[in-house]
């Protein structure tokens, strides 16, 4: 990976390239923001500009993945009782040469861990302590990317503490995350955080021009939709429809909702709902917790006049888009989205999700009927 393959961000590849050439490089850094604004993209290409300095020759292997002196770390299920993520490298490197700005829920569907906690472990820290003890194999600098860093289990972060705060002569170390929020404070605290901004829409349009031939109409909306998230925009460019599951399940969660006021029993067909969604695995949960917001927030634009803004709705098996959107408004949209947030909140911090599915979907029932 190189600047120039990654979208946008510029002003931020000019800062990352002019620390190296000034040798202003901190040992330790962190690079937060979704991987879908160029996180490790530019994680990957500032490691590449490091190497290149030292050993121009270096730069192709950087870009293969090859070169002997970057390492990685990321999260993985254990199998056969070891957690090291040298037992998933080649998958890994399938992973960000196809795209280097996959999430989490891409590396999961490689892995095929739908019902499997994704982890950095602690022999995954002992591990690279035990390599960057070693001297480089090309005479210069090692760097060890650490990929969703927030990952790290409790006993990681407390070994990988050390090895930050004594880091072997000529280490670079950059963490990346989407956020900081579940990192150790005294982690943040020892490392340089560089935070990542979404991309500019003109950006994302540029590039959409750049490598795909759609209709002008196809672009705007994608350019809309994907707020600033190129792994989002890619995915939706060829997708017919990315969110019809998503789709189907949010339509039958509003319509048990209507019901329920008039008819409790239906109550019974929530709970089914959410033993359903629970089955799934924890990113796929929040991923649909973020469509469920989304709609609700672009059912609120539509009640109040702005369908211009609406650029997506729901059209199928006969729901009633506008009729849903009367009932989405300055009442009840606060506290719908502060009910997914928290059970954003609760899926993250390993609740059980068949009882904050159920309680989420029950809830709705009450908002949903809620006067203007």
């Amino acid at each position: 990976m190189n600047w120039d393959q990654i979208v946008g961000q510029q002003t931020l590849k000019t800062m990352l390239a002019n620390s190296i050439s000034d040798n202003r490089v901190s040992h330790a850094q962190f690079f937060v923001g979704a991987y879908g604004y160029g996180t490790l993209a530019l994680a990957l290409a500032f490691a590449r500009q490091i190497f290149a300095r030292e050993n121009e020759g270096s730069a192709p292997k950087v870009e293969h993945l090859n070169h002997l002196d970057l390492h990685f770390s990321f999260p993985v299920f254990k199998e056969k009782s070891s957690g090291l993520s040298s037992h998933f490298a080649d998958e890994f490197r399938e992973l960000v040469l196809e795209n280097p700005y996959a999430d989490n829920a891409d590396w999961s569907n490689i892995l095929q861990s739908e019902n499997k906690q994704l982890t950095i472990y602690a022999e995954e820290i002992d591990a690279q302590n035990q390599r960057f003890s070693l001297k480089s194999y090309e005479g210069g600098s090692k760097v060890l990317i650490i990929w969703q860093a927030d990952k790290m289990n409790i006993w990681a972060a407390n070994k990988f503490l050390k090895f930050l705060e004594e880091p072997p002569k000529d280490t670079v170390i950059i963490l990346t995350a989407e956020s900081s929020d579940n990192v150790l404070p005294t982690i943040l605290s020892r490392t340089q955080l560089v935070e990542i901004p979404r991309i500019d829409d003109a950006e994302i349009d540029a590039a959409l021009q750049k490598h795909f031939d759609i209709s002008d109409e196809k672009r705007r909306e994608i350019v809309f939709q994907t707020q600033g998230n190129w792994n989002i925009a890619q995915k939706l460019v060829s997708a017919e429809d990315v969110n019809s599951e998503f789709q189907n399940l949010f339509v039958l969660w509003v319509r048990e909702a209507f019901q329920v006021k008039k008819k409790p029993q239906y109550l019974k067909n929530i709970v089914f709902w959410a033993r359903n969604i629970a089955t799934w695995n924890r990113e796929k949960q929040k991923n649909f917790l973020e469509y469920c917001a989304d709609m609700f927030r672009l059912a609120l634009l539509q009640n109040y006049g702005n369908s211009d803004l609406v650029y997506r709705k729901i059209v199928t098996d006969g729901f009633k888009w506008d009729g849903f959107a009367r009932y989405i408004h300055g009442a009840n949209i606060e506290v719908i989205l502060n009910e997914i947030s928290e059970a954003d909140y609760h899926l993250e911090r390993n609740a059980n999700p068949k009882i904050v599915w159920t309680d989420l979907g029950i809830k709705l029932s009450r908002y949903i009927h809620k006067s203007a």
